[in-house]
């Protein structure tokens, strides 16, 4: 029994070495080993080994399934009135006058909208070309090859047996990090020093957080970094985003307060640092909060807010509509784009399916974070610009920059119907078609794909 006890000693002892002096002592520092980078470079090259697998079992068995493309629809890339247009210019159509090949139009985007969705796609996870041996029901994956089941049985051992405690231990020191030193410099009395050891805290508990994801970020023209009293808006696609974004530098949150552990390590946030917390009722008055934004922008020697315009999270794919509500507070607006390597683990959150606590689990046992994230030069609101065409001005920068599909729906689609405006919007415009006058709208608006729900 006693040797049991050494042994058990001596291992808890040599984890603490490995968590405490190899990760967290680089990570408070803003420093690496390079062993997140030599593991990422394994990880490569067995999944290559393993797509090449199976390409060799789809030749062999046929009856393994060839995964499908993300979009079975080829959309048309032109406006309503483009399309409406040439239907009517094979018959002779009187102008102000309805023609019957003007539903041929409608009855193709229905059609289409049924067979793919651009909307409901988005809020499910990204699909890969290949198998990254995380689960082996993705893309309905069979027996293959004895060694291919041998080294998804061993990445099963290493995720949940040495990752997962891994991870959950940091998480834990990172958390308890935030809570205690953010308390503690609360007491401070209002300073630069203040400001100074608030940062710290602040930086080294992400760093440290993001070290138990295993998270690799690369990070692209950090001189377009946001400034203070400036604000930060970027895609949002899981809540990671904060940790991932924070790891480089300090923001100021905003959001709703809440109870429960969160309540409390909120409280203690705000002991440091001007973050942005919302009572309930206050969220619903559109007035309060964007008074309280803007008097926290006019401070410039705060630190930047933190804002995710979508107000969901999306799948990685796409940017989706960007509330105005961000861009009418004013200042300089600082985008940011995000884009995941999916080949690691799927980082997207899908809130009607996994709870938050199912979530971090999958992201604790996928096998890395891998984000690039891109800082794009700053943008102020032009003088013809309203706050809705600088937030989809703001928006296309950023899918451009990722790589990112570039999409005019709103999040709030994924719970609510569409709106009666924008289906007005779609009749205003088919009936200036129909009488002959042009509008002035532009066709690359949410009103062309507004009959797809």
């Amino acid at each position: 029994m006693e040797d049991l006890w050494c042994v058990a000693v001596g291992v808890f002892q040599v984890w603490m070495f490995v968590v405490v002096f190899l990760i967290m002592l680089p990570a408070m520092f803003g420093l690496s080993l390079g062993v997140t980078g030599i593991y990422i470079q394994v990880l490569v090259k067995i999944l290559k080994w393993a797509t090449l697998r199976i390409q060799r079992g789809r030749q062999k068995q046929p009856t393994v399934p060839v995964p499908l493309p993300n979009g079975i629809i080829e959309r048309a890339a032109s406006s309503m009135k483009e399309e409406i247009e040439q239907l009517r210019s094979s018959g002779s159509v009187v102008e102000g006058q309805f023609a019957l090949s003007d539903a041929i139009y409608f009855c193709k985007k229905g059609l289409e909208s049924i067979a793919d969705d651009q909307v409901t796609q988005r809020f499910s996870s990204e699909e890969l070309a290949s198998w990254n041996l995380l689960t082996r029901t993705n893309q309905n994956f069979r027996y293959i090859s004895l060694r291919l089941t041998i080294i998804w049985g061993i990445g099963v051992f290493v995720r949940y047996c040495i990752l997962l405690p891994l991870r959950v231990t940091l998480a834990i020191i990172g958390l308890s990090w935030l809570v205690i030193g953010t308390t503690l410099v609360g007491f401070l009395p209002e300073s630069s020093k203040k400001n100074w050891l608030s940062e710290v805290v602040h930086l080294t508990c992400y760093r440290i957080c993001a070290r138990g994801l295993s998270a690799t970020i690369r990070y692209h023209n950090r001189e377009n970094r946001p400034q203070k009293g400036g604000i930060c808006v970027a895609n949002h696609t899981t809540p990671i985003d904060v940790v991932i974004l924070a790891n480089d530098g300090c923001y100021a949150m905003v959001g709703q307060i809440h109870g429960g552990l969160m309540g409390i390590m909120q409280r203690s946030m705000v002991r440091s640092c001007p973050h942005v917390w919302f009572e309930r009722s206050e969220m619903k008055d559109r007035h309060a909060v964007t008074n309280r934004l803007r008097a926290h922008v006019a401070a410039k020697t705060k630190l930047p807010i933190l804002i995710f315009p979508e107000g969901t999270c999306i799948n990685n794919t796409s940017v989706m509509m960007f509330k105005k509500g961000s861009f009418e507070i004013g200042g300089t607006i600082y985008p940011v784009a995000m884009k995941y390597d999916p080949r690691f683990g799927d980082a997207f959150w899908n809130s009607s399916k996994y709870n938050m606590v199912s979530y971090l689990l999958r992201m604790m046992t996928s096998w890395a974070i891998v984000v690039n994230v891109w800082y794009l030069p700053p943008m102020t609101i032009q003088d013809d610009e309203d706050a809705a065409q600088f937030a989809n001005r703001v928006k296309s920068a950023i899918a451009h920059q990722g790589g990112l599909l570039d999409l005019a729906w709103d999040g709030g689609l994924k719970r609510e119907k569409v709106k009666n405006s924008l289906k007005e919007e779609q009749q205003k415009m088919f009936s200036s078609i129909v009488v002959g006058h042009n509008n002035n709208k532009s066709p690359g608006t949410c009103s062309e794909n507004t009959e797809e729900q």
